[in-house]
């Protein structure tokens, strides 16, 4: 969440960030009230306190008609007192949820607009002629069965639509994947850790997904567990409630985990193949730094996102996601989108996002610094992204006869294959 601190000082810089979010700007006068509500009501809770204890020192030293008046108003005190805390706590609860339902303050630097408004920063790779080779490109469906790696069609049967089993190399090829993204992160300092796909309620909200993103988000109710959809839930709540010393920072950790999402609202939206699956594996890098770095660190977790495509030979450009399509948590976010031939189009791969103090304000995670202590800001990125990463380097590196070349840096996490062969029928 937001510093409230800073709602007060400058309520037109959250108006501002709200409406270019295309949120409810609204909801920014709504918590100065609630605000001002609860602060008047804290004061006047105290006051009443404060005659209380008076009071009492009263009483002892009373007697007669005026011990039995002190007596009445000590009685009458007490209800008003019992009143005035309820009204305090009915203040606090509305304006601590209306704080919570505030999304963080846009990074100027953002584009501003919808799903469409994004800014192309760079374009890496020219994307291959195929006509110029010879052959028109089979989409990854059609090469997966080729290859023996992909099976949507018992996917489907056995867990329903969305679903998928990669089989025979198309396994390989993700354990490849994965353990070729650990492979960089370790190398580049990131603390490699495998999390929980379960978490608590507080996890969840304190990362910002049961706002905006909650109708993606799937809830076990006899449990009252959530499954995550990135494994950017149990890093960021993985020192909820801890004070970090400044010197440790920056805190980088490579989070792998299963990931589920609903993909509700997206109905009759690729529906072939597994580009958009209910669940999928991913490797997250997830940072605590200071807020002074924060905006450096964004810039770092993109080049490693970068490395990791230039070293799949994959075609890809890097767009600045606009205001509008932006998670809550998000001030400003990165996407990577890979070009996927048989769509003639870029498709997201992976983001990498600055989330500010937003998330460590509402999981209370702070650093110590010089013996003071105070929000510190989190960073996430998707290293990889297993299925479509799958599905751009099947299409992007096909040949004519429906082999796979593999790039030659996976090769050594692939047992040293050079080429993905078609399986017999």
């Amino acid at each position: 969440m937001i510093d409230l601190r800073l709602l007060r000082e400058d309520p037109d810089r959250v108006r501002a960030s709200q409406r270019v979010r295309g949120e409810d700007v609204d909801l920014v006068d709504a918590l100065l009230s609630a605000d001002e509500r609860r602060r008047s009501s804290g004061t006047r809770f105290d006051e009443l306190r404060s005659e209380q204890r008076l009071l009492g020192k009263q009483v002892a030293q009373a007697k007669g008609d005026e011990k039995a008046a002190l007596l009445q108003r000590t009685k009458d005190l007490a209800a008003e007192v019992k009143a005035a805390d309820a009204e305090q706590g009915a203040a606090k609860d509305e304006a601590d949820r209306l704080l919570r339902s505030l999304a963080n303050l846009i990074d100027p630097a953002a584009p501003v607009g919808g799903e469409e408004d994004f800014v192309t920063l760079e374009e890496i790779g020219t994307p291959r002629d195929f006509a110029a080779e010879g052959f028109e490109p089979r989409d990854h469906v059609e090469l997966g069965q080729i290859l023996g790696a992909i099976d949507t069609e018992r996917g489907a049967k056995v867990a329903g639509a969305r679903s998928y089993y990669l089989t025979g190399v198309g396994a390989l090829l993700e354990l490849a994947l994965v353990n070729m993204a650990f492979a960089q992160a370790t190398a580049a300092g990131f603390i490699p850790m495998i999390t929980p796909t379960l978490v608590r309620p507080a996890a969840m909200d304190g990362t910002g997904f049961l706002g905006q993103a909650a109708e993606n988000v799937y809830h076990l109710k006899e449990e009252d567990r959530y499954l995550v959809g990135t494994s950017e839930v149990p890093l960021a709540a993985y020192h909820m409630d801890e004070i970090i010393e400044a010197e440790k920072l920056p805190l980088r950790y490579a989070g792998y985990s299963s990931c589920f999402r609903r993909e509700a609202g997206t109905y009759g939206k690729d529906t072939r193949g597994i580009i958009r699956v209910h669940q999928f594996e991913k490797v997250e890098m997830f940072v605590y730094t200071t807020p002074e770095d924060a905006e450096n660190e964004h810039r770092r977790l993109l080049q490693w996102e970068k490395d990791f495509l230039n070293a799949l030979e994959l075609p890809y450009r890097v767009i600045d996601v606009a205001s509008g399509d932006l998670g809550a948590s998000a001030a400003r976010k990165f996407d990577i989108e890979a070009w996927i031939p048989t769509q003639g189009k870029y498709r997201e791969v992976t983001s990498t996002s600055n989330t500010t103090e937003y998330q460590s304000r509402r999981l209370a995670i702070r650093m110590r610094e010089e013996g003071k202590t105070r929000p510190l800001a989190t960073l996430n990125g998707t290293l990889v992204a297993v299925p479509r990463t799958i599905v751009a380097i099947l299409e992007n590196h096909q040949q004519a006869d429906g082999s796979v070349v593999v790039p030659e840096a996976l090769r050594p996490f692939l047992g040293g294959r050079t080429v993905l062969e078609p399986v017999a029928k």
